[in-house]
């Protein structure tokens, strides 16, 4: 079982950026597919971006392509989220969850079984 630890929330103006970092512990994420989720007040939460651990394979939603990237660093067992020209309405709390698999388009929260703490993310205009 892995478990997940979000860090680099915080505060930014719009236009500004920021790096969310997501740490597994207990085992690495080889076999693993990890994406980022969102949750804003009253909204329901929803894919922002995943990365295929093996092979390195991404998926973006529509509204932060050209805008974030997902990247991952082996040596640390990380995955990053950066995120560029950061909007108000990107203002949210960022979940970095996890499921087994090689491939595929995994957009659904209910599709991952480990999830991190989260951490917010404030974007003001």
């Amino acid at each position: 079982q892995v478990q997940l630890v979000e860090s680099g929330g915080g505060s930014v103006q719009a236009g500004g950026s920021l790096r969310l970092s997501c740490a597994a512990s207990g085992r690495t994420f080889s076999g693993y597919i990890v994406g980022w989720f969102r949750q804003a007040p009253g909204k329901e939460r929803e894919f922002v971006a995943s990365i295929v651990w093996t092979g390195g394979s991404t998926n973006f939603a529509d509204f932060v392509k050209g805008r974030f990237t997902i990247s991952r660093d082996n040596a640390k067992n990380t995955v990053y989220l950066q995120m560029n020209s950061l909007k108000p309405e990107d203002t949210a709390v960022y979940y970095c969850a996890a499921r087994h698999g090689y491939g595929g388009s995994w957009t659904g929260p209910n599709m991952y079984n480990y999830w991190g703490q989260g951490t917010q993310v404030t974007v003001s205009s």
